[in-house]
């Protein structure tokens, strides 16, 4: 999600507490007469107002709720509304991997892999499914589980049935839900499943059952209240919710859902006309929010609804996104890095036809005309390698592009970011000179805007700082930020080629400490000594990333710290 564009939009608004029967609730400001008071969604990305609303600022918020905090707010309407909420689906392929992250906090190839053993040892039906529906055996099981635990009316009056949304469902199989005629409660696996199969396990127990239980009865209490000033009528609104029969949540309830029940008050019981004291009053300045980056579980999400790839799929492409370096998870969130743009632009340029949202979906159907013998398949393989816009004559046509351009962006005037074999850097042109400065590792590039690439190429530099001397030598070791990245070195004018070793990728020139330092110029690190062969086994870091030595034999390591 392009989150560089976005542009904040700042507003005001105004919260009061109250108190009745020792039960605290907040109202907020939603109407100064007759407007409506601005919130987030009253402006666009651009920082556009985009309804009618009134935009406080934060003086005249202050200045308003000071004048109503010496006032009652008087109880103008209260408005009950019953509701109800249906069960959700038992579970398809995307549909588990989005909760297992919600609800677990599995990563989509956790949950498959999870999923894969349950299934292999007999503990739920096939995990690689388009089709939410259950068999009739299913449909049973489920019904009796709901009726044995919670009664004969916990159940919904007719068996439910579902259908896939996504496009181009495959639904060869039934939904994902516990094996056999009768499903085995969690509590009976206890003693054979653990931690997150167990976990796993029930999740899904809990979706399949509640599918078929009856819709949980809901009563929302809208409450409105008024006062004057400065002539005009403000008006304060409350909400609550509160259950009233249970049905399915009894099993299974959303995260998002828990959220916005939890963020309602719970309201005492109000009437029209009823005057209550404002035992405080805030003002708050609020700036608008760019959109979330994608989790795993939003991104499945996302690529279900565009059709890209298939569900058996999802958890391959989101681990290789991450290992090739395209992205990198910061807590749950996935942040893009910047040769993901390089790839994207690349592919955009010269494989537009094979990286649109609609290309797995337009596949699809020219593979069932194929099926359906509409289309011949040796031509359309024919077509798709060898024609004027095929694989063959795009790959050919890759020699005249520039990488130059592909791995060059503009930041600003002067100064463009380049990505290289070691990582992204600025390239500044002062005076027809070439200027190379490195870009920290922990800034993602939403965050590198105009005003952040002009500091740091206006920032002194950290490199050439001296760390300390090297024990043996009592030589100075300097940390400098080289063409290919920064790096350590002893300070030796009568060698030309004095010992220098790189950072690791989770250090910077900044930061890096003397004892860092005397680590890095130990490698390569001698382990021990194989015993069969005597040859020295060395932890090294190399062109190509950390890794074990033996003789000519070696080994890759996951990260440089295991060095």
């Amino acid at each position: 999600r392009e989150r560089m564009a976005f542009v904040s939009a700042s507003y005001s608004s105004i919260t009061a507490t109250l108190n009745k029967n020792s039960i605290e609730f907040e109202a907020k400001l939603s109407k100064l007469g007759s407007q409506k008071l601005a919130g987030s969604k009253s402006f666009d990305q651009n920082g556009t107002l985009v309804q009618e609303v009134l935009v406080l600022d934060p003086a005249q918020a202050a200045e308003l709720a000071s004048k109503i905090g010496q006032g009652s707010l008087l109880v103008s309407s209260v408005e009950a509304k019953p509701s109800t909420r249906k069960p959700y689906a038992p579970f398809t392929t995307s549909t588990l991997q989005q909760e297992a992250s919600k609800k677990l906090g599995m990563s989509a190839k956790q949950a498959m892999d999870t999923a894969q053993m349950l299934y292999q040892e007999g503990h739920i039906t096939y995990m690689r499914t388009d089709s939410p529906a259950l068999s009739s055996q299913a449909l049973s099981a489920a019904i009796s589980a709901a009726k044995d635990l919670f009664g004969p009316e916990s159940v919904s009056p007719s068996p439910r049935t579902y259908g896939a949304k996504s496009k181009n469902a495959q639904e060869a199989h039934e939904a994902i839900r516990p094996s056999g005629e009768t499903f085995k409660h969690p509590n009976d696996l206890k003693g054979i499943l653990q931690g997150k199969s167990h976990l796993l396990y029930e999740l899904i127990w809990r979706r399949t059952v509640a599918s078929q239980m009856a819709d949980a009865k809901l009563s929302t209490t809208t409450v409105k209240f008024e006062t004057e000033v400065d002539g005009k009528t403000a008006e304060f609104s409350a909400s609550g919710t509160t259950v009233i029969t249970p049905g399915f949540l009894a099993v299974y309830q959303d995260p998002e859902e828990d959220k916005k029940e939890s963020a309602t008050a719970k309201l005492p019981v109000l009437e029209v006309g009823e005057t209550l004291e404002i035992s405080e009053i805030a003002s708050k300045d609020h700036s608008t929010s760019p959109p979330a980056r994608y989790t795993e579980a939003s991104l499945v999400k996302a690529l279900e609804e565009q059709g890209i790839g298939r569900p058996s799929t999802y958890a391959a492409i989101i681990s290789t996104i991450i290992s090739k370096g395209y992205v990198v998870k910061r807590g749950s969130a996935l942040v893009p890095e910047w040769i993901a743009f390089t790839v994207t632009r690349f592919l955009e340029e010269n494989f537009g036809h094979l990286v649109d949202y609609d290309f797995t979906a337009k596949m699809e159907s020219d593979l069932d005309r194929i099926a359906l013998g509409e289309l011949d398949r040796s031509l359309w393989l024919k077509d798709f390698y060898f024609g004027d816009d095929g694989l063959q004559a795009t790959v050919e046509s890759l020699g005249e592009s520039d990488p130059r351009l592909i791995n060059t962006f503009e930041i600003a005037e002067g100064i463009n970011l380049r990505t290289g074999k070691y990582g992204p850097y600025l390239e500044v042109m002062e005076n027809d000179e070439r200027r190379i400065v490195n870009i920290p590792v922990d800034l993602s590039p939403d965050e590198l805007t105009h005003e952040k690439a002009v500091e740091l190429v206006n920032a002194p530099p950290a490199s050439d700082r001296v760390l300390g001397q090297e024990p043996e030598t009592g030589l100075d070791i300097i940390v400098k930020d080289g063409r290919y990245g920064p790096y350590i070195t002893l300070v030796d004018e009568s060698n030309p080629k004095p010992k220098t070793a790189s950072l690791f990728k989770t250090m910077a020139v900044d930061t890096v400490t003397y004892e860092d330092a005397l680590k890095l110029l130990s490698l390569p690190r001698v382990i021990g000594v194989d015993p069969e062969t005597e040859t020295e086994i060395t932890a090294q870091n190399g062109k190509f990333g950390p890794y074990l030595k033996r003789g000519t034999d070696s080994r890759s390591l996951e990260t440089e710290e295991q060095i």
